[in-house]
């Protein structure tokens, strides 16, 4: 079993869903303030952390080009005061498939750097590299699941992916 071949395909499969998501989303509901929050708003944060985690570590991480501070927080920031994040102006679709892309890129030149069994490089995520790919994905699907009810109460539907073979 070549299992960075197995978390490349996972991760393929996850994002491709996410794809999904962003397409299917009608305009309305991706800036929609019916949901404390906005759908892009929960597509930006699952591809930070897809990015952040692929990363050796968090010294490691150069954030994305169009990054906007603090957008990533779904909820209080994390370090005290713990306040609201600053969300400025929403990210339009083509920006977050642009951002899906690259995150498509680092799954196959990272993954296939990764030392599966070193500390995950993240000094809040008390487990080994191996542990954190399969954390990131599930925390990628999470959100790709939330995306999903919201679409399915708009009468939309993503298909599910199993695998996807490397996009290099």
């Amino acid at each position: 079993m070549d299992i960075k071949r197995t978390i490349k395909s996972q991760y393929h499969a996850s994002l491709e869903m996410l794809r999904q998501a962003i397409l299917k989303c009608p305009d309305s509901l991706w800036v929609s303030t019916t949901s404390k929050n906005h759908y892009w708003r929960i597509v930006f944060h699952a591809l930070f952390y897809t990015h952040l985690y692929l990363q050796p570590s968090e010294e490691d991480f150069v954030p994305w080009s169009k990054h906007k501070d603090e957008s990533q927080f779904l909820g209080l920031t994390p370090w005290p005061p713990h306040n609201q994040p600053k969300i400025g102006k929403p990210y339009e679709k083509q920006e977050l498939l642009e951002y899906l892309d690259l995150c498509n890129t680092e799954v196959d030149a990272q993954v296939d750097k990764i030392d599966l069994g070193k500390s995950s490089g993240f000094d809040w995520q008390p487990f080994d590299k191996a542990e954190l790919q399969l954390y990131n994905i599930r925390h990628l699907q999470q959100h790709i699941c939330e995306l999903s009810e919201r679409l399915g109460n708009q009468g939309f539907e993503i298909d599910w992916i199993g695998t996807i073979t490397s996009k290099t």
